[in-house]
């Protein structure tokens, strides 16, 4: 059934600002507090621990939705966890131009850097200096360019004038695993998690992490060190630099199932979802039963707008036991409805709201994707659903009120909204369903 662009489009938009953490970032975002560490490889001494997010239930606080830079910063973050990066840069722009200040103008540059975005990330550059953000915010940004275009010498030298600083041994740090200096690198990441920035301190001790799992297999090889701070790399949003790492360890050990995992994902989180695809096949080819390498092989094709591929792969990591089964449902949901096929996508999200961790951007997708189907009485059976479970979201009760205004149940529709704007006076979208039924 053809969806109307009244119903889809807002669907479409309400799947990727979904506020479940994803599972999908298996080496990113370990020094979260939400994210927990379990492992999905075989043990032994060639073997990468993997991560993945243990807490699909973790959402942002609700924000004033007065704050609506706050607002396109959280969505932006929300993106920007699952990798997809370009969205995650246009919330950030929003924010930015809604007064967001350093926080939103930093966020950005990061999203820039990971785009490859050198035009864009130069202009944000000069509005983070003309905003007074620290010399050192700059200079890291900036030794990080040099490091990613391969300007080591110049790198180093700006780097060995520098104030002291975290930023500074951080760049050095990273600067050091490129070139293979690993005990500088252990040092330089010592000094940074007692240093006086939190976020590097948790990067710092990612990386380090790398190091200390690699001294619990003394007999393994330096391809599998190189292989662990590429997956560290990636953790800490630095796919470009952990690219050519891997490049070595695939070009010297074809069948590194890891390797070829890890470099599958980092070529999909910058963009080159053609190449992420022929390594994620590799990957493939040398154990086709996981589940992680299915569901990393559906977002490749899905980048790929091969939405039937996406959901065939999706459909066998779901039958392979892949966690949380949340995950799988929203995007097979996803797919389904770019594939036009709105009433896969609804049995989808009927199994979807079911599940323990549900959250808002589920129920309304599965309520407007009902009343695509024109199914208005069990998309409001959804929408109470969600007003059960989530009673204290003032979403839950604006889209019950939406499904009663869509059945033709104006009185209905007009309790479930002032309940809405009971709980939040600002929700816009009730106090524009609310005059459309007065």
């Amino acid at each position: 059934m053809k969806i109307p662009a009244r119903i889809l489009i807002p669907v479409v938009f309400a799947l990727l600002c979904t506020a479940l953490l994803l599972a999908f970032l298996w080496w990113q975002l370990t020094a979260a507090s939400h994210m927990a560490l379990r492992r999905v490889v075989e043990p032994g001494a060639e073997s990468v621990s993997l991560t993945a997010s243990g807490n699909m239930t973790t959402q942002l606080a609700p924000a004033d939705s007065r704050d609506l830079s706050l607002l396109h910063l959280r969505e932006g973050d929300l993106y920007a966890v699952r990798g997809e990066w370009a969205e995650a840069a246009a919330s950030y722009e929003q924010a930015v131009a809604l007064d967001g200040g350093l926080p939103a103008l930093r966020k950005l540059a990061l999203a820039e850097l990971q785009r490859r975005d050198m035009g864009g990330l130069q202009e944000t550059i000069r509005q983070l200096k003309a905003a007074g953000a620290r010399p050192e915010d700059i200079a890291l940004i900036e030794n990080i360019v040099l490091l990613r275009t391969g300007e080591l010498s110049t790198a180093r030298k700006r780097l060995e004038g520098a104030t002291d600083s975290p930023q500074k041994h951080y760049a050095l740090a990273l600067l050091s695993i490129i070139e293979g200096n690993h005990a500088i690198a252990q040092q330089e990441l010592a000094t940074v998690t007692t240093g006086w920035e939190p976020a590097l301190r948790s990067n710092a001790r990612t990386l380090l992490g790398a190091y200390e799992e690699f001294a619990l297999f003394p007999q393994s090889s330096d391809l599998h060190l190189i292989t662990l701070l590429s997956r560290a790399l990636a953790q800490v949003q630095e796919c470009e630099l952990a690219l050519p790492l891997l490049a070595q360890v695939t070009k010297e050990k074809e069948d590194y199932r890891d390797a070829w995992i890890v470099q599958g994902y980092c070529e999909l989180v910058t963009e080159r979802p053609q190449q992420a695809l022929v390594s994620l096949e590799r990957a493939y080819n040398l154990n086709p039963e996981k589940p992680e390498i299915q569901y990393f092989l559906a977002r490749a094709h899905a980048a790929l707008g091969q939405h039937e591929n996406a959901i065939t792969f999706l459909e066998y990591a779901l039958q392979n036991g892949f966690t949380p089964k949340s995950e799988i449902r929203r995007l097979i949901a996803s797919e389904a409805l770019k594939n036009g096929d709105a009433a896969a996508a609804l049995g989808q999200y009927k199994a979807l709201v079911e599940e323990p961790d549900a959250g808002i951007e589920a129920f309304d997708g599965a309520v407007s994707t009902a009343l695509a189907l024109k199914r208005n009485d069990e998309a409001i059976a959804l929408a109470l659903l969600g007003t059960q479970r989530l009673p204290q979201i003032a979403r839950s009760f604006d889209i019950l009120g939406w499904a009663y205004a869509e059945a033709g149940k104006k009185e209905e529709a007009r309790t479930a909204l002032t309940k809405a704007l009971e709980i939040d006076p600002y929700l816009l979208s009730a106090k524009e369903r609310m005059e459309k039924i007065k």
